[in-house]
């Protein structure tokens, strides 16, 4: 056992001000603390997507259409291009784009893995805390090229591997937090409505950078960029990452223990005493049923969900009328579906007691609305809306569920005989193996599109079908011990 004496400034202060913190007022202090947990860990990673979202929306500007425009006295004499920001005003710009979201995404999805294995071993408050607070540093740094007049696609680049690697303290750190405060009775719907935090940041940051894009594209990144640091520095003010640092009762643990921690009568002691456990290693994460099929099965469902963030602006432009402004409001909209499908993953895996069969279903369903959505998304704007809202809910479902309850159900799975220094590894190594297939979605985009829409719309049908035949196996698993089960009720 050891001591833990670092507690947050600004709940320090509150013990000061108020009795909340009062051992007397038992399951109310928790409940407390818990509230406070969701909501700061649902603005640290809303804001992460926040951040991420501005360049789907600014590529609109980078290359678009100057016929009707009239190009100033100091621009450039080729009026076909003299709008556009180089170098993406060149003919290969859909591949240019396609390099800047992989650069991003692959430089995400290799420090996952790394990440995941430093949050086991750190504090988690300043691991979020600086990740925000440099991911914001990162996001101002692209949006400075406006300013500063920078057109050499090295600095952009560099400015998403780095932003990419800093973004990776987020996942494992947010989901670490909930899972340590969470049991598993209802972590589904939990996690349903909390994980709608991905989808409220990428509309947050599509609005924001909408509001500057035509007329300063730069602030649709300094923007984000500030907001994001500014939620670091609330983080490490407030976040409490495990109940035991505040004399809580851990999840699954009863009441009586915190008594028999602190007496009666006492107020929350600044240092707490917890336990001490040894973090799990990443090849014995790995051997955790469900862990290698999940990870593969997000791979492919995270490469259709990020082609979508990354290309519906730019879709949805070149099928509609809707200019650049108005095309990243709609695209907002899958993220709304998102929302919903999240919750809905989340209400009937708890119901079912069936995770897998909840994705598969979802992905069964998916498959062809997309196809739908290709082909009739066009027809007017309210189709297109429609059709939008639906294919999120049934994109971003499976993808909810894996990143989220799942991933926590599997870091305090039973073979770990109680440990709870597996959730940051099991969560990177899940949702690092499916950012890889978002790495990989919008480079396979910006190379596919050049043989239109549809032979994308092709590419991400495929992948679902990927994703879903690689859940049969646990599909199977789950219908025989729901059978098993069922049998035994009879009996």
């Amino acid at each position: 056992m050891s001591r833990y004496t670092d507690v947050p400034l600004g709940i320090i202060a509150v013990q000061k001000v108020s009795d909340c913190c009062s051992i007397e007022a038992g399951p109310r202090r928790a409940l407390l603390y818990k509230v406070s947990v969701l909501l700061l860990t649902y603005m640290s990673y809303m804001f992460y997507h926040m951040s991420r979202k501005p360049l789907s929306v600014v590529k609109n500007v980078f290359h678009q259409n100057c016929s009707g425009l009239t190009p100033g006295a100091d621009d450039d004499t080729n009026v076909s291009t003299w709008c556009d920001w180089a170098p993406f005003d060149r003919d290969d710009y859909s591949t240019l784009f396609g390099t800047l979201d992989s650069a991003f995404l692959f430089a995400y999805s290799a420090g996952m893995f790394v990440s995941g294995i430093i949050a086991e071993r750190v504090n988690l408050r300043y691991f979020l805390s600086l990740g925000m607070i440099f991911s914001g540093v990162f996001c101002y740094l692209f949006g400075l090229a406006r300013t500063c007049n920078i057109h050499a696609m090295w600095y952009f680049i560099l400015m998403q591997v780095l932003g990419g690697i800093v973004q990776t303290t987020g996942w494992p750190g947010v989901v670490t937090v909930v899972g340590n405060w969470f049991g598993e009775g209802n972590r589904g719907l939990i996690f349903g409505i909390w994980n709608s935090h991905t989808s409220v940041g990428n509309i947050l940051g599509s609005l924001v950078a909408a509001a500057f894009v035509e007329q300063d594209w730069g602030l649709s990144f300094i923007v984000p960029g500030a907001i994001i640091a500014g939620g670091g520095f609330l983080i490490f003010l407030f976040m409490v990452e495990n109940p035991s640092h505040v004399g809580c009762p851990r999840p699954g643990e009863d009441e009586s223990e915190e008594i028999k921690r602190f007496p009666p009568n006492e107020t929350m002691p600044i240092a707490a005493v917890i336990p001490n456990e040894t973090p799990i290693g990443f090849w014995s994460a790995l051997k955790i049923p469900g862990v290698v099929e999940y990870s593969l099965s997000l791979f492919f469902a995270k490469l259709v969900s990020y082609t979508f963030l990354y290309w519906l602006p730019l879709y949805i432009s070149a099928s509609t009328t809707l200019g650049a402004t108005l095309s990243a409001d709609v695209s907002t909209l899958f993220d709304v579906g998102g929302i919903i499908g999240g919750i809905a993953a989340g209400v009937i895996s708890d119901y079912t007691g069936m995770s897998a069969v909840t994705c598969a279903g979802m992905l069964v369903v998916a498959i062809p609305l997309m196809f739908v959505y290709d082909e009739y998304g066009s027809v007017s704007v309210e189709m297109n809306i429609f059709l939008l809202i639906v294919v999120g809910i049934l994109v971003n479902g499976p993808y909810s569920l894996i990143t989220t309850a799942v991933s926590a159900d599997l870091g305090t799975h039973e073979s770990l005989k109680g440990s709870s220094r597996a959730l940051a590894t099991v969560t990177a190594i899940i949702d690092g193996t499916g950012s890889i297939g978002a790495a990989v979605g919008p480079l396979l985009a910006g190379v596919i599109y050049s043989y239109g829409w549809e032979s994308v719309f092709y590419m991400l049908m495929a992948s679902d079908v990927l994703a879903l035949l690689l859940l049969v196996r646990l599909v199977i698993k789950e219908f025989t011990q729901r059978r098993r089960r069922t049998r035994q009720h009879i009996g």
